[in-house]
């Protein structure tokens, strides 16, 4: 794939995005760093005030002076990192209440469960809440780029990739430190950060998998209490999301136990020291990074709409899987997610089980890497790059 640089990129959540600024006077975007919410919100509010709480000047006075604050930077205003200083987010309720306009305040955060803890205390009821991930599939080809299925596994999708001419395996070392030394030391006190960078591997290398904590725990070298609390703060800065299982009273035998993704696969390949797409291919959790980039497709495509994830995975006492259920209303869809470039009929066999085992699921479909696209009543048979389309009809 030819290295194509792109000044902006229409993000799939922006019709969302204008729709909730006509509902509610606070717009809140949460999401990990760099993923493009300061872009996103200046690029939607030409002519907006404009503060970076990360800035010490800017956080002091926000700080020391709310009121002085809010008259350096009246509204409409984009405040970016607004969980630096959450006790602004009081001021900003007040200040919502006084006037009758939409789409006045727009918060910026990194942190999700410092930023929802406090949004709940002080603007529920006042501010949309808005999760936005890295560059989707979906997005990319949107600007007619259309990587392989190893370039995409390789490269990722954090913006600045496509914005600038950056190495993904030097943006992923400077992605990884500026996490360390930044969200980590405001979310909790590691005290040993090369055991915490082991896991953090370790975690890449299980990718996908139903995560046993306490085996976990023995090849980390560390307590399952610690391991817990890792796993805390990794979903709290958006590093990774879970996929819970699927089950429902009748099904006692299915696991219960959920699955880990990372939210940018291209972290992920990078922590498994893969260096260049051609590594890719021979790489033994090729199967796992490509699972885990067609869900965190299908999280986007749910979270860019507005909508709750409702994303599940399928597993029963018996091996029996499927590795994504898509679930609308009453309806169960079940999907199987297979790296290769041809399909085979053994890759429906979870599917076949699952329409027996649920009779009144939707017909499966199967994401694969190969080009071939066909529908019948049973089976559908999709393309990864069209994985949003398949969310969206779900």
């Amino acid at each position: 794939m030819e290295a194509k640089t792109i000044e902006w990129i229409d993000r799939a959540i922006e019709p969302e995005f204008a729709h909730v600024c006509r509902e509610y006077p606070v717009i809140t975007i949460t999401g990990p760093r760099q993923s493009g919410k300061t872009s996103l919100a200046r690029h939607c509010c030409k002519g907006y005030a404009y503060a970076n709480l990360e800035a010490p000047e800017i956080r002091q006075l926000a700080q020391t002076d709310p009121k002085a604050f809010f008259t350096a930077y009246p509204a409409p205003v984009i405040i970016d990192e607004v969980q630096r200083v959450p006790e602004l987010l009081s001021y900003i309720q007040v200040l919502a209440d006084e006037t009758s306009e939409r789409g006045q305040y727009i918060l910026t955060g990194s942190h999700q469960m410092s930023l929802t803890a406090a949004i709940s205390q002080s603007l529920a009821g006042r501010t949309a809440l808005l999760r936005l991930l890295p560059l989707s599939l979906a997005e990319l080809n949107a600007v007619e780029i259309v990587p392989s299925r190893d370039e995409a596994l390789f490269k990722g999708f954090m913006p600045r990739l496509y914005h600038e001419p950056v190495r993904p395996g030097v943006l992923y070392s400077e992605y990884f430190q500026n996490y360390i030394e930044r969200d980590l030391r405001q979310l909790t006190a590691i005290r040993d950060l090369l055991l915490f960078e082991k896991f953090l591997r370790v975690l890449a290398g299980r990718v996908g998998q139903v995560i046993n904590i306490s085996s976990l725990a023995g090849d980390v070298g560390v307590a399952r209490a610690t391991l817990n609390e890792w796993l805390v703060v990794l979903e709290t800065s958006f590093i990774i999301f879970r996929l819970p299982p699927w089950f429902d009273n009748a099904n006692q035998r299915a696991i219960k136990t959920p699955k880990f993704y990372f939210t940018e696969p291209g972290l992920a390949a990078w922590l498994l020291e893969i260096n260049n797409p051609s590594q890719v291919s021979r790489d033994p959790l090729l199967g796992n990074l490509f699972e885990n980039m067609v869900i965190a497709e299908a999280l986007k495509t749910r979270l860019n709409a507005g909508r709750m994830p409702n994303l599940y995975f399928y597993r029963d006492a018996k091996g029996n899987e499927v590795d994504l259920i898509l679930k609308q209303q009453r309806k169960l869809q079940p999907v199987e997610i297979k790296a290769a470039m041809t399909y085979s009929p053994d890759m429906a066999k979870g599917l076949t089980h699952f329409s027996r085992r649920f009779p009144g699921s939707l017909p499966g479909t199967v994401v694969y890497a190969g080009d071939l696209e066909t529908q019948s009543d049973s089976l559908r048979l999709t393309n990864f790059r069209n994985t949003a389309a398949l969310i969206s009809m779900a």
